[in-house]
């Protein structure tokens, strides 16, 4: 199983609406990297929900439940979309400036690849951030 984080914009799609509509299709990545990253996931994989914008924050866990597929959304037909489903909330939001201040991040797709929507998440990085959130997975 492996896990990643996945970028979302508050005002866009949030958390709150990600847990009320307890699944959703996570789609409109144009991003070639990103696109490769959603390719890679496996039903059962776990992935951060990030809160881009002002908020810069990972503040809950969703599941992949569909794997890769076309986003009839992209005219081009070259892009594809997953469906995840709601875990559960961090206790407490773990911000990028947490994440950026703490050594143990600096190979951190979220830091070094910051503008990318879709990025693995190691089993250390996962562990760790989780203890973070307040949470054990």
């Amino acid at each position: 199983m492996a896990n990643w984080l996945m970028k979302s914009e508050p005002g866009s799609y949030s958390w709150a609406e990600m847990v009320k509509d307890k699944t959703t299709t996570w789609e409109g990545v144009r991003n070639y990297q990103a696109s490769n990253n959603l390719k890679a996931m496996k039903k059962g994989d776990r992935a951060f929900f990030y809160h881009s914008g002002e908020e810069r924050a990972i503040v809950g866990i969703v599941e992949i439940v569909k794997e890769y597929y076309p986003d009839d959304t992209d005219a081009s037909g070259r892009f594809g979309r997953v469906d995840v489903k709601a875990v559960k909330v961090l206790k407490t939001p773990v911000t990028l400036a947490a994440v950026k201040a703490d050594g143990r991040f600096k190979d951190f797709g979220l830091v070094r690849m910051s503008r990318l929507s879709v990025v693995p998440v190691t089993p250390a990085q996962w562990k760790d951030l989780c203890a973070m959130g307040g949470t054990v997975e």
